[in-house]
Parts: C-alpha cells; sequence; structure tokens
C-alpha cells in the first residue's frame, strides 16, 4: 500500500466523520443528564458534553480560594511541578535537540505556594498536577466540599467508580501540551476558567506524533532550572511518542495535516463540568490560580479502541 492511497484513505475518514457525526460545536446542557441520556447522546458517540453550572450545588464552589487555603490548610504539604516555560510534560529543546521533558516537583507547605503564585517569579511556573488522586490522598480535608452524588450519572453510565480523582490549582502561565488520556475524564472548575482544545480520535492522522528522548527539570544551585535527559538501564535515552505541534501556533508547512483536523474551541467557568471522551486530544490552558477537579474512569477497551488502533497503525506505517 503505497502512501498516496493512504492519504485518500484518510481523507475519505476525515470527510466521512464531518459530514454524518461530528457536530459543528460541542453539545451544551445546563445541569447534569440522566444516565440514560448520558450514555445515548454522548458516551455512545464519543462526544463530549458541557454541562454548564452543574456543579453549583458543590461547597467547593463558594469555599475556594487562595484565602480559604490559607486560612484551613495553610501547612498541608503539597507536591507541586516546577517548570521554567509553563509547559509540565511537553516539549523543549535541550542542546538543540526536542526533549519530552517532565517538571521538577517540590513538595512545600500550601501557603508558599499560594504565596509563590502570587509573587509570579519569572523563572518559574508552578502548578499542584500531581494524578495520583491527589484529591483524596493529599487533599482528604478538602473532600468534604465536592458533592460525589453530583456524579452519580457518569458512575451509572460508565459503571463503574472513578479509578482516579485529581485536585488542579496553578499559574495562568502553566498550559497542558496536547495530549490523549486512556480514561473517561469529568472535568469540573471551581474556580476561574479553563480553555480546552480538543480534536477528535478519528483525526488521528492528522495530528503529527513522534517519538522523543525523555528528560526532567532539576534545579541548580543558582535556582535555575536546567534539563536532565533520561536514560534506560543501558544508558541509552528513554524514549515517549507525544504531539509534535502547538495549537497554539502551528507550523502548518512543517505539519500542513494538522490544518485538516477537527479543532474545537471551548471554555470552562466556574460552576462548568466537561465530559472528555478517552482518546480525545486535549490542550489546556487557564486563569490564574484557577481551581479543578477531574474524575477519572478507566476506559473501556472495546471495538472503538481497536479501531483507534488500526488507525494509528497504518499512520505510523504511512509516515515510514
Amino acid at each position: 500500500m503505497n502512501s498516496s492511497i493512504l492519504r485518500d484513505a484518510f481523507q475519505v475518514l476525515t470527510n466521512e466523520a464531518k459530514d454524518l457525526f461530528l457536530p459543528a460545536s460541542i453539545p451544551e446542557s445546563f445541569g447534569v443528564p440522566t444516565s440514560l441520556e448520558f450514555v445515548r447522546d454522548s458516551v455512545a458517540k464519543n462526544i463530549p458534553l458541557i454541562m454548564r453550572e452543574s456543579i453549583n450545588d458543590w461547597p467547593a464552589l463558594e469555599k475556594w480560594s487562595s484565602k480559604y487555603f490559607r486560612e484551613t490548610i495553610p501547612d498541608k504539604e503539597v507536591t507541586v511541578a516546577v517548570t521554567p516555560n509553563g509547559y509540565a510534560d511537553g516539549l523543549a529543546l535541550h542542546e538543540s535537540e526536542e526533549h519530552f521533558v517532565l517538571p521538577l516537583e517540590q513538595t512545600m507547605r500550601m501557603e508558599d505556594f499560594l504565596s509563590a503564585l502570587d509573587r509570579k517569579d519569572p523563572n518559574s511556573v508552578l502548578y499542584i498536577q500531581r494524578q495520583n488522586s491527589n484529591l483524596t490522598e493529599d487533599f482528604e480535608e478538602l473532600w468534604n466540599d465536592v458533592n460525589e452524588a453530583s456524579l452519580d450519572f457518569a458512575s451509572e453510565a460508565f459503571n463503574k467508580k472513578p479509578d482516579a480523582i485529581n485536585f488542579w490549582m496553578g499559574d495562568e502561565r502553566a498550559i497542558t501540551s496536547m495530549h490523549k488520556d486512556p480514561y473517561e475524564n469529568i472535568y469540573c472548575v471551581l474556580s476561574g476558567y479553563k480553555d480546552f482544545i480538543l480534536i477528535p480520535p478519528i483525526d488521528l492522522h492528522n495530528v503529527p506524533r513522534k517519538r522523543y528522548p525523555m528528560g526532567v527539570y532539576m534545579q541548580e544551585n543558582d535556582d535555575s532550572l536546567v534539563i536532565e535527559p533520561i536514560l534506560d538501564e543501558i544508558g541509552k535515552p528513554r524514549m515517549i511518542e507525544w504531539v509534535s505541534v502547538d495549537p497554539l501556533a502551528p507550523d502548518l508547512e512543517r505539519f500542513p495535516s494538522f490544518g485538516n483536523a477537527t479543532q474545537y474551541e471551548i471554555r470552562l467557568n466556574a460552576g462548568d463540568m466537561l465530559y472528555l471522551p478517552s482518546l480525545w486530544y486535549h490542550h489546556v490552558r487557564q486563569s490564574h490560580k484557577c481551581i479543578a477537579v477531574n474524575f477519572w474512569y478507566d476506559m473501556e477497551y472495546d471495538a472503538r479502541y481497536c479501531f483507534y488502533k488500526m488507525v494509528e497503525k497504518l499512520c505510523n506505517y504511512g509516515q515510514q
């Protein structure tokens, strides 16, 4: 099979998806649907759903702020991702070569984290983004401010409880680079706003990716951050596949296919909830001191996943 046949086949896939099932904009509702409506209209179609004003009954919506955290958990030890550019888990240059770089992780008091956000050090960007179910593991004092019953519709639809519940707070310079997750994601904003760029998995062939050597930010004696390569057990660079393009400033001469990708831009405000289906590419920005919680449910490895893996394999074949 030559590359021109693959390109034609992928173009048919793009055209059919746009004509037959991809919406012109992401559907919205006020409040949450029933579990039946959610399965029928969103999960089964693998289409996101914005649920406006759906967590207005959460105590956290009124309580959570820098002032509240300073009063209630000032001495709480928190794990913070630190980067020089705001891109934790993203691409950066090291010795003229792009690397996928993990953030420096530091432990500090919540009071000190909040003070650092106020200072906005130009040389470091801080973000609480530890994805280990940190809301339940690290911030157990805040759990009573969350109305978990609001997620009953999702737990019933997915027929399981969340695998992880994560707490997010940080600098407006902190950006989540475009990626996908093997989870059904329910994302809730409690303060400020989040801006998402979404691309459906059906557009996998239009999203350029490659394998990059891995690195991690380390702190020098002068507090500057440098990249240290991550090596395997035999001293070779560890590698990972990652999205090559920045959707905020895409180089379409280098990545022309990205111009054909279906992209949705949405904003979640405080009180809003987003259903982000598994394997959807997403890029996220936020307002300063934005606070959010997300619930990850393990995805089902069903026929859609098998189809996705086949397309992924064809994409890799076409790039050879």
